[in-house]
């Protein structure tokens, strides 16, 4: 196979290369499944968090629990400062990710994840279990930012849309586990009320470990690589990929589509990703803000607080909330799951609006219901597992909008800046306000809060049916041309 790089090396100079082609015209292989492994099971470990702490914060506010906390400050206070926390270390990580690389980032997140849950484990004051929320919001927020950006430029451009939402949707799997985990974990005839858990967070902290022996053998994005002067070992790392894949095929791959000429550049700085983001495309600004705050306030406020209104509302026992949350959780997850291959065929824009519509939609009705009295706590967790089927879906296609649309060199700080705004807009003052209306006992406040995330998720709808970019099927360097591409003399990107 022919060099493709006019200079090599880690300096910086121009390089024409074909690495971009050459990864998005890849068949999937066991390659792609490592990426998938080592890099999106890190959602299960976000979901297993917040759905842990969700459950157990009724147990948290007994009296024997170790400690002095109501739980209104579990799924209120300790809520936004892990929000606060996640979107603090996804603008911190975000900025590292694009300078220093994925790699290096997504090692040192996922480290700052499991010593920020290890030290919630060993919590023996309310400050200090806030203090540790925060921190372990840290690393998951830095998480966002450095496993999305990797993720779409490691997987081929035809499946990049259905394994993107699926991976997102992969948080639910964690869901699912940590509702199930509570119920043993606040089984008081199996452990003590000051025990169990902290158990369930020591084993979070397992599972991290597992994962960050897989993340391990993840490769560097040769995307990263070659514009930030590692031109010679993209070119040797995509190779390789090559070669493994011909040998499981047993067939030779076809030639790449083209070449794309880069002025290859160290770093970049703020003014430029800011005049980028909100000058070149504002638009699309739009269209992730929209996407992000519509999601974050339903999220956060019904992830921290159902199983507050299954226990005002309906008098479920504390420790068997965690059933009716695996529903709802299973359901999160059939969505990106059945539905994610749409957004590869269909095309963006149709499934982006008509998911973020349908499940606004369905939440409205929902709110009428139970403010009419009509549901019980298994009639309102069937209809909160039909609109979040929807929303999952949707919000799921957030992190893959912002991680596409805009160039290259911006894409980590992109997703961390999006995820950010968004979340300290919905997923901050969300649970805030979620657990002050739910806490009332009053059921027009959470009829009110139902109405709020659906109003902003059919304005997000609204906002992408006129919007979305149809990145189906299309390379990233097609979506958003890299800032570093050098121009011929008529203007247009060399290719």
């Amino acid at each position: 196979m022919r060099p493709t790089s006019s200079s090599a090396g880690s300096g910086t100079g121009t390089v024409t290369t074909a690495v971009p082609a050459r990864l998005d015209r890849l068949p999937w292989s066991r390659w792609h499944w490592m990426i998938v492994i080592g890099l999106g099971t890190v959602w299960i470990l976000d979901g297993l968090e917040v759905t842990i702490v969700g459950n157990v914060a009724g147990r948290l506010a007994e009296e024997g629990s170790g400690l002095d906390i109501t739980a209104a400050q579990v799924t209120g206070v300790a809520a936004a400062l892990y929000v606060a926390g996640a979107c603090l270390g996804a603008l911190f990580f975000g900025w590292l990710t694009d300078r220093y690389g994925r790699k290096k980032l997504f090692m040192i997140t996922l480290a700052v994840y499991l010593g920020a849950t290890a030290m919630t484990a060993l919590s023996f004051e309310s400050w200090w279990f806030f203090l540790f929320r925060f921190l372990t919001g840290f690393g998951i927020g830095g998480e966002y930012a450095a496993i999305n950006s990797a993720i779409d430029e490691l997987i081929p451009s035809l499946y990049r849309g259905r394994v993107d939402l699926i991976i997102n949707g992969s948080y639910w799997l964690g869901a699912i586990g940590g509702a199930l985990l509570s119920i043993v974990m606040l089984d008081t005839d199996i452990f003590p009320k000051d025990l169990g858990w902290r158990l369930s967070f020591a084993l979070g902290v397992v599972l991290g470990l597992v994962i960050l022996l897989v993340r391990r053998h993840v490769p560097e994005s040769p995307r990263w690589q070659f514009i930030h002067g590692h031109s010679e070992e993209a070119e040797e790392l995509v190779t390789s990929v090559e070669r493994e894949i011909e040998k499981e095929k047993g067939t030779e791959l076809p030639p790449p589509a083209g070449e794309i000429t880069i002025e290859q550049r160290k770093s970049i700085g703020f003014g430029t990703i800011a005049t980028t983001v909100f000058g070149r495309y504002p638009r699309r600004a739009v269209l992730g803000l929209s996407l992000f705050i519509g999601q974050a306030f339903l999220y956060n406020a019904i992830t921290f607080g159902f199983g507050t209104i299954l226990i005002t509302f309906f008098d479920v026992p504390t420790g068997s909330t965690g059933y009716y949350f695996a529903v709802i959780a299973a359901g999160n997850f059939l969505g990106p799951l059945l539905l994610g291959r749409l957004f590869d065929t269909v095309g963006r824009r149709i499934m982006i609006a008509g998911t973020y519509l349908l499940s606004g939609v369905l939440l409205f009705g929902t709110a009428w219901l139970f403010g009419r009295g009509s549901l019980s706590a298994a009639t309102l967790t069937a209809c909160w597992c039909v609109v979040l089927f929807f929303a999952s879906t949707g919000a799921s296609s957030a992190y893959l909008t912002v991680s596409e649309i805009f160039p290259m060199e911006t894409r980590a700080m992109a997703i961390a800046f999006f995820y950010a705004l968004g979340t300290a807009a919905g997923g901050i003052s969300g649970p805030l306000v979620f657990a002050e209306l739910t806490e009332s006992g009053v059921v027009g406040d959470t009829v009110l809060a139902f109405q709020i995330g659906a109003g902003l998720m059919c304005a997000a709808g609204i906002v992408a049916a006129f919007l979305a970019v149809n990145a189906e099927r299309r390379s990233l360097e097609d979506i958003a041309e890299p800032l570093s591409a050098v121009r011929d003399s008529k203007g247009s990107a060399q290719d």
